[in-house]
């Protein structure tokens, strides 16, 4: 059953000569404009589409929140296989729908778009960020989301270890694509023992011919069969499920993948069986800073220090958490809608 958790607007959108079916959905527009990527992939149904970009556009609303953005959330999905039916003219429709919002929406970059679709996007509306770079844009945000995410590895590390490094440390990745591999890089780099895996073959040999020490796991329950200390989960979301919480030995999860918790209470099992939970909005806003900060004209030296600073934002809700013996999880939402509260009602006064 679908649930919406007050939602401001859903809107769906149809072009039937390009073939676009898709479904804009605005959370929150409490902090400013929403903002959140577009989703485009091959749905079983329309309500599983739907169920999809609720969920997502809420979690946007605490990730933008968390990450001291004036934006608040939203998401899109277009259904369909982006290899088979993505096209030029799609695109260009569903840029038509955003424009159509009047800027309460603002789209980027997700799970099967990239840049230059955003440059297709951008010729029908002016709310598109995550352009290429020869458009002017800041060109592919998975830099600064595996940036983002490493920083809060970094956090629960030192919590767990002392130490702010995973030099030594046996990290599972689920998921190398355009976050994941990137995070491959920066643990590499700092000293990390890998374990990957992905459905895509081409994915993990990429990591491996770069990193030749790194070892592919069979399939995801190999991967997590393994000794691990990390387990980071980067492909999409529910991948904390109640047998992974209940039987994963890792000390530490921390992945760049959305909507981590398969359901409610997760997190919780989680905290009761010694594992730190960093959470997943709080690790990958990286992506979402990144394309934020193109929207006023793009500096990487500046977005890059905004993402650094999710290190301090993931160990402060670490302390908070501690402090009043809750999950991590809840630490962060109770965060979020603080500064959603506190903030966004500045928005009733006139200036």
């Amino acid at each position: 059953m679908t649930v919406f958790q007050g939602h401001e607007q859903v809107v769906f959108c149809e072009d039937k000569a390009s073939g676009l079916r898709a479904i804009i959905a605005i959370h929150s527009t409490a902090l400013g404009p929403a903002l959140g990527g577009t989703r485009f992939y091959p749905y079983a149904s329309e309500e599983e589409a739907l169920a999809d970009v609720l969920e997502l556009s809420r979690g946007m609303t605490y990730k933008n929140a968390m990450a001291g953005l004036d934006h608040g959330g939203g998401k899109a999905v277009i259904l369909g296989d982006p290899s088979r039916d993505k096209s030029e003219a799609l695109l260009r429709a569903y840029g038509r729908f955003v424009q159509s919002l009047g800027g309460r929406y603002v789209t980027a970059c997700d799970v099967g778009t990239y840049s230059p679709d955003m440059d297709y996007v951008a010729r029908e509306s002016r709310f598109v960020t995550g352009r290429t770079e020869a458009a002017g844009g800041a060109g592919d945000s998975s830099v600064l989301t595996a940036f983002g995410v490493f920083q809060g590895m970094r956090a629960a590390a030192e919590r767990v270890w002392g130490e702010p490094t995973l030099r030594g440390r046996l990290v599972g990745i689920q998921g190398v694509g355009k976050v994941g591999r990137r995070l491959a890089d920066l643990l590499a780099e700092d000293g990390a023992r890998l374990v990957i895996w992905d459905v895509d073959a081409a994915a993990t040999a990429r990591v491996v011919a770069a990193h030749p020490m790194t070892t592919v796991a069979a399939d995801a329950a190999d991967l997590l069969a393994a000794e691990l200390d990390v387990y980071a989960p980067c492909a999409l979301g529910r991948a904390l499920t109640d047998e992974v919480a209940a039987t994963l030995e890792a000390r530490i999860v921390c992945g760049g993948a959305n909507n981590q918790l398969a359901h409610p209470g997760i997190e919780k099992v989680l905290a009761e069986r010694g594992v730190l939970y960093a959470p997943d909005y709080v690790v990958n806003a990286g992506g979402v800073i990144q394309v934020a900060d193109e929207i006023e004209g793009f500096s990487m030296e500046r977005a890059r220090a905004r993402a650094a600073g999710i290190f301090d934002t993931t160990g402060r809700i670490f302390e908070l958490a501690e402090r009043d013996a809750v999950p991590p999880a809840v630490a962060a939402d109770r965060l979020a809608e603080r500064r959603m509260s506190e903030v966004g009602r500045l928005r009733s006064i006139w200036r």
